[in-house]
C-alpha cells in the first residue's frame, strides 16, 4: 500500500486525532491515502463515524500493541 502521507497523533485524545486527520486530508489530492497512528482507544470509532459522515473511505484500521492505525482515502 502506498502511504501518500502520515500523521502522528499519539497522546492525542478525542477529537484531536480526528482534527489533524481532517486538516491533512483537505491538504490532499482525491484518491491519495493518509495513515493515522493513534493511542486513543476510541479513534476505532470516531474514524469510522468520520469516514460515514465526510464520504473518505476508511481503507484499514488495524491494532498494533497499544497503537491505532488508520488508513483512509481522500474522497
Amino acid at each position: 500500500m502506498q502511504i501518500d502521507k502520515e500523521i502522528d497523533t499519539r497522546g492525542l485524545n478525542c477529537p484531536l486525532p480526528i482534527l489533524k486527520a481532517k486538516k491533512a486530508l483537505a491538504e490532499m489530492a482525491s484518491g491519495q491515502l493518509l495513515k493515522v497512528v493513534a493511542t486513543d482507544a476510541g479513534s476505532v470509532r470516531d474514524f469510522q463515524a468520520f469516514a460515514k459522515q465526510t464520504g473518505n473511505e476508511l481503507v484499514e484500521q488495524q491494532t498494533v500493541g497499544a497503537e491505532y492505525i488508520h488508513v483512509m482515502r481522500r474522497r
